[in-house]
């Protein structure tokens, strides 16, 4: 595989205004994302940059980014024009769909994304799921589950479906979905050309389109939930994670 990694940003945040340049020791947001991207060592790294503020940040900062158009309906639509403009001659044949507001995600886990793609040639999509310890973080619909048929050595399986509530029934542990994903080129095409579906539209989750339309997921499970910055609290926890000589810790769960 030769795979391209692509951070979609814009500035437009209903709980966190201009939160990709929102400072974290000296550096924007997007910029630590944009490192720990580098740091996966899987491959280049490009920002899809939706304003001109974001392009310059990662660019002060020696990264590369692209501008995309800024009425984009999705972060998705927002990778899919960068991929074209970057790479026109389809060089790359797996897109890695990467957040712009994890900064405290570890490389390893974003170079694990891969795995399922490796190991499965019938695997459209590949993306990360970590059990959830705490009940009360399993009953929230601000966090999306998953479900999941793994295989014999429960580290890969298939993604049956996803929901905001508390599936599977029964006995057995309870999977968070990290919002990661790695795309077969060919994938990503047909699915930014798909209109959205109705479950899609009903559990307000992007990737149940993709399920609908009869594309494979497939996860490869992880040991922590990176912390995602939406609200100005979420922004002082990772401040406090990303302190000089301050480890990395699991954060809490995230849409």
């Amino acid at each position: 595989m030769n795979p391209l990694i692509v951070i979609p940003a814009r500035l437009a945040a209903t709980r966190l205004p201009d939160k990709p340049l929102a400072d974290i020791h000296g550096a924007p947001m997007i910029v630590h994302v944009w490192r720990r991207a580098v740091e996966a060592g899987i491959g280049p790294v490009v920002v899809a940059c939706g304003d001109a503020p974001i392009l310059a940040a990662v660019e002060a900062a020696g990264g590369r980014g692209v501008l995309t158009d800024p009425n984009h309906p999705s972060g998705s639509d927002r990778v899919w024009e960068a991929v074209l403009t970057i790479d026109p001659d389809a060089r790359h044949d797996v897109i890695v769909n990467l957040q712009g507001d994890v900064p405290t995600l570890e490389g390893r886990c974003i170079a694990r994304t891969l795995e399922p793609l490796r190991r499965n040639a019938s695997a459209d999509i590949a993306t990360l799921v970590c059990a959830i310890g705490d009940p009360a973080e399993q009953a929230r619909t601000s966090v999306t589950k998953a479900v999941v048929a793994w295989e014999a050595d429960g580290a890969i399986g298939t993604c049956l479906y996803f929901s905001r509530a508390v599936v599977p029934w029964g006995p057995g542990p309870i999977l968070h979905h990290i919002g990661l994903y790695a795309y077969r080129r060919d994938a990503l095409e047909r699915f930014v050309a798909l209109p959205p579906s109705p479950l899609e539209q009903r559990e307000r989750l992007e990737q149940l389109r993709a399920l609908e339309a009869g594309l494979r997921i497939d996860a490869a499970l992880v040991d922590t939930i990176p912390l995602g910055v939406d609200t100005p609290d979420d922004l002082e926890q990772a401040r406090r994670l990303l302190a000089p000589h301050s480890p990395i810790e699991p954060g809490p769960a995230r849409p």
